[in-house]
């Protein structure tokens, strides 16, 4: 939770290599979406053990903040990330994809610390901001916080909800865009341009903070500025890498989907540790 203690950025830059380490165990182990977990590390770190008010042992307490991952096939991030902060045990991860596990392909309520089944682009920020005015008409303190992709921001529905949540001064629903750039296997730009991304979002009557998605120090700044537009909504611009954390997998289409050889995976965690 953000206070006014000084941050520790290499703790929450160790967060983000741990949970790409467990990326790359759970890509060796089973073929999963391996750019787009990749490319969100920091963004996940920066939440999970500083922003977001939670509690693993009280996962359903009243007043706790919400996080709803609108991009639900890019689970191996989230499970590091829940895992890491002790939602479950890290050894559960090895059942990642097996009959019966707890941990699916796409985000699932039956996972420790998931409150929405996602997967299905384009219904993360609706769900995002129903939870939201949830929240206000109790008189909750809560936020609610929803990752998207970029690609998922071609759905017409993403831009409903963000019209109906400036309309609705809903400025406790914090949107974060993973902007790899990449949606698939082919750019965004090349498929359905998006920019001018940011004048799209502040034309909504959204408050609009654009940061490297990678540098810690500027995700923490954007999240201490919510919400940036008085009454309004917020969207964090978080320009990131496609498999950030390997380089022979950075921005390559190829990667959004697949399954590391042992060597592979060998090779990887080599990167990451160095």
């Amino acid at each position: 939770m953000i206070g006014s203690s000084e941050v520790l950025v290499p703790e929450l830059e160790a967060r983000a290599r741990a949970i790409r380490r467990r990326i790359v165990e759970m890509a060796e182990a089973q073929p999963c979406h391996i750019g787009g977990s990749l490319s969100m590390a920091e963004i996940l770190a920066v939440l999970y053990f500083h922003v977001l008010r939670i509690q693993p042992e009280q996962p359903d307490e009243p007043g706790r903040d919400h996080f709803i991952l609108s991009k639900g096939h890019a689970t191996p991030a989230l499970y590091a990330a829940l895992a890491e902060r002790g939602f479950f045990s890290p050894s559960e991860l090895k059942t990642f994809l097996d009959e019966d596990s707890r941990l699916p392909g796409h985000a699932c309520t039956k996972t420790p610390g998931v409150e929405v089944s996602t997967g299905s682009m384009g219904h993360g920020l609706s769900i995002g901001l129903g939870i939201a005015l949830g929240c206000r008409m109790d008189r909750s303190p809560s936020r609610v916080y929803v990752l998207l992709g970029d690609g998922e921001l071609q759905e017409g529905s993403n831009w409903e909800a963000a019209m109906a949540a400036a309309h609705l001064d809903a400025d406790n629903l914090i949107a974060v865009v993973d902007r790899n750039r990449y949606q698939a296997s082919a750019l965004t730009e090349r498929l359905c341009s998006l920019e001018p991304l940011s004048e799209r979002w502040s034309s909504f009557g959204w408050g609009v903070a654009s940061v490297d998605g990678h540098q810690v120090s500027q995700l923490l700044r954007a999240f201490r500025s919510v919400p940036c537009r008085k009454g309004r909504p917020t969207v964090i611009l978080a320009h990131t890498v496609k498999g950030k954390g390997v380089s022979w997998v950075e921005s390559g289409g190829g990667w959004h989907f697949g399954r590391f050889s042992p060597e592979q995976a060998s090779r990887a965690l080599a990167e990451l540790r160095a």
